[in-house]
């Protein structure tokens, strides 16, 4: 997945960053709204975790300010303030759900799957595409019964094209999936060489390429659609 981060404290930043980026996501952390408003223009993440006391406007002012724009990115709100009046009027603006200070990164990752599961409309925990098992919060994948293993950039992109099996994705949009802006820039053919090994892992059908267009999940028996 690729998450967003709105944190302005910074111990607290870089923490659930390194955190999540250790359960396989790409993370962007900024520490203001204005940064964070203006990467959700442009990029496509899958859930977003906010802040409320934000410097320069306060956390519930951009929620707002995203729900008016029909933004439907899952929001999560974790905060410090544990009111139930606050936790409330969080998830009458449009979050999705409401957590308080202090929890552990393992919470936080299992409640974003879950966001992420329900905006999908899945209800299963273990996602399943003919032959193909995946399951995101153990990280395994299963083909034909036998188990698969995937680096983390392999999986993640097995988890993108599960989450849209009936899309055909750019070159782009998958490329925005894997990689966050804290890392080098990926080698130009690095998508294709990722590809390229879930296809000698799993089966030669399992991710085909639209040419011209981008690529996607391939049948559910293993063959090309």
């Amino acid at each position: 997945m690729r998450l967003l981060i709105v944190e302005d404290d910074p111990l607290l930043g870089d923490a659930l960053s390194a955190g999540l980026r250790l359960h396989g996501h790409a993370v962007d952390w900024f520490r203001n709204g204005q940064q964070a408003d203006a990467a959700l223009s442009d990029t496509p993440y899958d859930a977003a975790v906010l802040d409320l006391g934000l410097p320069g406007g306060d956390g519930m002012h951009w929620l707002h300010r995203w729900r008016q724009r029909s933004l439907a990115v899952p929001v999560l709100i974790l905060t410090a303030r544990d009111g139930v009046e606050q936790r409330v009027a969080g998830l009458d603006a449009g979050a999705d759900d409401y957590l308080v200070k202090p929890i552990t990164i393992d919470e936080l990752a299992a409640r974003l799957r879950a966001l992420v599961r329900r905006s999908q409309g899945r209800a299963q925990a273990v996602w399943q595409h003919g032959a193909l098992e995946y399951d995101p919060a153990a990280k395994r994948v299963r083909w034909q019964g036998q188990a698969v293993e995937l680096t983390g950039r392999e999986m993640a992109l097995l988890e993108t094209l599960m989450a849209h099996p009936n899309r055909v994705l750019s070159k782009t949009f998958l490329q925005e999936k894997l990689y966050d802006w804290s890392g080098q820039e990926p080698e130009s053919n690095a998508l294709e060489v990722h590809i390229s090994h879930l296809r000698k892992k799993l089966h030669p059908g399992v991710v085909r390429t639209v040419r011209g267009v981008g690529y996607a999940l391939g049948s559910a028996g293993g063959d090309p659609a």
